[in-house]
């Protein structure tokens, strides 16, 4: 007969075995997993840094001679392009400080036989974009002999076309969108909000118009006429501009003052364009094929954030959109 203490011990033995192994599975399943995770990490590390390295090194190969489509200057007579590009404002690409540093190379190197500005722009800043225009005027005048065209590809709009007013001749496609002569200023009002929330604006100034067009506070009818006075002077020297630029080729219709934007064809009708042409067509008019890039570099870190975040952005929107596209 099996002592029944025995059978309870073995018992016990039994599920503490069984015990054990389940637990044995487990811890070895949690170092397999923790493995496999920091085999991941570090191999994502390790790619993440071998890009960088990539971008870097493309970057810095690609931007050393500070030359682009088509390569150093080889002795021949070259058509220089300069990229205007975005927001015309300080800081950005197509601030007045790297626009006109790159035009005042383009027209002072011995081989340039003509100048493209290519502009896609929506405008900015009337400051930076008349320290465009005016440099541009004063280099025209001081390097007679070499040619200086925009070239418009989608958009040439506020100051974007007082830039390109500057050109000796404007070219466009038949879609680019030209034009918006004309300055604004945006504001909101909350004065309405505010009384249905019953929140009360505190303010105090010194100066009865420091707090000029306030938007928790009501419009005041002399603060409205002082603003609208004052961008009513910055379009005056807008208009000026275009007038000084283009001549007697304007239609000297007022609509073309008055901040509407045309297309492209509508723009050649108007007189705010010359004719239809690209960076390579007016390259090929200047009988100089080889293009030499002279839009300034930004800095490398600079170039190696836009690289990483342009690629990141292609990467999501591939895969939020997929092919999805507008034709």
């Amino acid at each position: 007969m099996v002592d029944p203490d025995i059978e309870t011990n073995q018992a016990r033995l039994a599920a503490d075995d069984q015990s054990h192994k389940v637990v044995d599975r487990l811890v070895f399943a949690a170092l397999r997993e923790q493995t496999r995770a920091r085999r991941w990490r570090i191999g994502f590390t390790l790619f993440f840094i071998a890009y960088l390295i990539f971008v870097t090194f493309t970057l810095m190969t690609a931007g050393d001679d500070g030359f682009g489509v088509g390569g150093e200057p080889d002795g021949e007579k070259h058509t220089a392009v300069v990229k205007l590009s975005g927001l015309i404002a300080i800081g950005e690409k197509a601030g007045s400080e790297k626009i006109i540093t790159g035009i005042k190379k383009a027209f002072e190197h011995e081989d340039t036989a003509g100048i493209v500005l290519e502009i896609n722009s929506p405008g900015g800043s009337p400051v930076q974009s008349a320290y465009i225009f005016d440099e541009i005027m004063r280099l025209k005048k001081k390097h007679d002999s070499i040619p200086l065209y925009a070239v418009v590809t989608d958009i040439a709009a506020s100051g974007g076309y007082f830039v390109a007013s500057a050109a000796d001749k404007i070219y466009v496609n038949k879609s680019s969108l030209v034009g918006s002569i004309g300055v604004r200023l945006d504001a909101f009002g909350f004065v309405d909000l505010m009384q249905k929330l019953g929140i009360e604006r505190r303010l105090l100034t010194a100066g009865e118009n420091k707090g000029l067009f306030d938007p928790f506070l009501p419009e005041q009818d002399a603060q409205k006429a002082h603003l609208q006075s004052m961008l009513d002077q910055v379009h005056g020297h807008f208009i000026d501009a275009v007038k000084q630029g283009r001549g007697d080729r304007l239609d000297q219709s007022q609509d073309i003052f008055s901040g509407l934007i045309w297309s492209g064809e509508q723009s050649l009708e108007l007189g705010l364009a010359d004719a239809y042409g690209t960076t390579r067509s007016v390259a090929r008019e200047l009988e100089a094929e080889q293009m030499v890039d002279f839009t300034p570099e930004t800095d490398l870190l600079e170039r190696i954030a836009d690289r990483i975040g342009s690629s990141a952005g292609r990467s999501i929107s591939q895969y939020l959109l997929g092919n999805y596209s507008i034709n």
